[in-house]
């Protein structure tokens, strides 16, 4: 294993002196070599200090964090020509920033905008003419091939975002997606925002996981503050982020059933994802967990009547749960349509970074609640949850199985003491010249809030970083040689997101 990284915790304050400022190659090859050794790409973006550029780089393996940053250069050898992880952190430095890979594979925008330093654009776009998607597809040679074009406005209530096929026939040979449609410039906007407005910023980057966002923010501010939250906030934190968890993987499970037209699970899950949504509704007034968490804290505590109430819902629900899962798994159908659709293999999961369901759906165990734990994640026991197939059906058994875990973590967290000191929107002290970088698992995985300060305890950077990142190409290659037909299956396997993504 490199040594040249710093090797780091998880919501750990560091002093920015003390992370590595290593020559470009040695910061190139350290990286590299991590990620030869089994490691993954966490974090890895640019930054302005000073009118300088620095690159800075977070990479985890098994047990471990390890950060270290460089100097920028203006062009410099891809890493993803190596090691392919890095794909899609090189081409959004590549626009923030105009630096450009040289030998990346397939470098093309991310979000589509103009680059932070004003500098020459390294993709040859006009902004003032384009929108995003207005440049040249990757296109399949053939007399007998056809595109097909989805998007970006789609039927019903739906982000947007486009999708070009390549076909021969039924048959996918490729699938180029296309987002930047529902770019905000969160990043940006963070740093000029009054800081009363950072949590509400932050847990609306993506409001399917406002839970995720909110903790991945307090926990930051609370590294950069020295104080931490109270053990009873811990564990109210932990109730709201499984009950996302449950509501939206019941809602894919009926979504998936939808779609194989077996309609008596898609509406039991429909029902049962608004039970679940309104549990959180009585933990904090909000039903997408809104405004629970902050730093130092919550917002709400857990009485006795609220523990009650969520007690006696989960009695009734657990068994609906059960009795749905059996139907939908136990029907011939169904399984037809799930079992050897969209594979995504152990080695392509690997190459691509993909995390959570639907990188344990393809054989990788990785869970922070295990690996990198915080709140009360470290006296709970996560199980693995890898299945072998990585195909539709796969994607939908870890969402199974987490659900059942779910609602047994909640149960056992309820009967847990949870008196905590509810907290307000004090102001925030940041430490000066200091680095910190959170992890959670948010119910698509892998999130992360990486926040670097300057000598005057101002935010330098904020970076954010959704599980989606990771796995929008993991769909692309479950539809390689897959029909085309089989398209909304995989889309809702996946079940990605479109602003969590664009910031």
């Amino acid at each position: 294993m490199n040594t040249v990284f710093l090797k780091i915790a998880n919501g750990e304050c560091v002093e920015r002196k003390r992370i590595p400022h290593l020559a470009f190659s040695d910061f190139r090859d350290g990286a590299i070599s991590i990620v030869d050794s089994g490691g993954k790409v966490v974090q890895f973006f640019a930054y302005q200090d000073r009118g300088a550029i620095k690159m800075i780089c977070i990479l985890r393996n098994q047990k471990h964090l390890y950060v270290a940053e460089c100097d920028a250069p203006e062009r410099y050898p891809s890493f993803t020509v190596d090691k392919e992880p890095f794909h899609m952190f090189e081409r959004e430095i590549a626009e923030q920033y105009g630096i450009l890979p040289e030998g990346h594979p397939w470098l093309k925008m991310v979000r589509y905008h103009p680059n932070f330093r004003g500098v020459e654009d390294v993709f040859g776009n006009d902004y003032t003419k384009d929108i995003p998607g207005n440049y040249d597809y990757y296109q399949v040679d053939g007399q007998e091939i056809h595109e097909v074009a989805v998007g970006p406005v789609h039927a019903g209530v739906i982000e947007p975002g486009h999708f070009r096929f390549n076909c021969i026939g039924e048959r996918v040979l490729n699938l180029e997606i296309q987002l930047g449609y529902q770019h905000r410039g969160i990043e940006t906007l963070i740093l000029g925002a009054d800081q009363k407005r950072w949590p509400f910023i932050l847990e609306n980057n993506a409001g399917d996981t406002s839970v995720g966002n909110s903790l991945c923010y307090s926990q930051a501010m609370e590294a950069l503050t020295g104080r931490s939250a109270d053990e009873g906030a811990g564990i109210i934190r932990v109730i709201a982020l499984e009950l996302e968890r449950l509501s939206n993987h019941t809602g894919d499970l009926g979504a998936l059933s939808g779609d194989v037209a077996f309609l008596p699970p898609a509406n039991y899950c429909g029902r049962m994802r608004g039970d679940f949504l309104n549990m959180t509704l009585v933990l904090c007034g909000n039903r997408f967990g809104k405004c629970l968490v902050r730093p130092h804290g919550v917002r709400f505590p857990l009485t006795d009547d609220i523990r009650q109430t969520l007690q006696e819902r989960l009695a009734e629900l657990k068994p609906q749960v059960k009795h749905v899962i059996d139907l939908l798994f136990s029907t011939s159908s169904v399984m037809s349509r799930f079992e050897d659709c969209g594979v995504v293999s152990r080695d392509d999961a690997e190459h691509l970074g993909l995390v959570g369901p639907a990188g344990r759906a393809s054989g990788l165990s990785y869970d922070v609640r295990r690996d990198f734990p915080k709140e009360h994640y470290t006296s709970l026991a996560i199980p693995g949850n890898a299945k072998p197939s990585g195909d539709v059906y796969a994607r939908a058994r870890v969402r199974a199985d987490e659900m059942i875990q779910s609602m047994e973590i909640v149960e056992s967290l309820l009967k847990s003491p949870a008196n905590t000191t509810c907290v307000g929107n004090d102001p925030l002290v940041l430490s000066p010249s200091a680095f910190v970088v959170t992890l959670n698992e948010a119910w698509r995985g892998e999130l992360s809030h990486c926040v670097l300060t300057d000598e005057k305890g101002k935010i330098l950077r904020y970076k954010i970083k959704d599980p989606s990142f990771h796995n929008w190409n993991g769909l692309s290659m479950a539809l390689r040689d897959t029909g085309i037909s089989d398209f909304p299956l995989n889309n809702k396997s996946f079940n990605l997101s479109y602003c969590g993504f664009d910031l």
